[in-house]
């Protein structure tokens, strides 16, 4: 299965990795300074959330593609709904 998404769902989600990719160069330098540990754990939950959620938008966008051309043949439809349906349990 390829990545196939339009350029605005590629920036979309390009963004939510860049944001998730400084927040968690935050938390590495919270560690380092001794930050208070609700802190650190507040801004991992934040990372999360961002992977999360870039992950959710790529998922979608497989489905999107299977729905789309996947109408046709129920094998292939049925094998790329399980394998997004793994993929989207790998998140949750």
């Amino acid at each position: 299965m390829e990545l196939d998404m339009a350029a605005d769902e590629l920036k979309a989600v390009l963004n939510r990795l860049r944001r998730a990719q400084g927040q968690l160069n935050a938390v590495i330098r919270m560690i380092e300074e001794g930050r208070d540990c609700e802190d650190v754990v507040t801004q991992m939950a934040a990372v999360s959330r961002a992977l999360d959620r870039a992950g959710f938008a790529i998922i979608a966008t497989g489905l999107q593609n299977c729905m789309a051309e996947g109408a046709s043949d129920p094998a292939g439809r049925d094998r790329m709904r399980a394998r997004l349906e793994k993929l989207f349990l790998s998140l949750a």
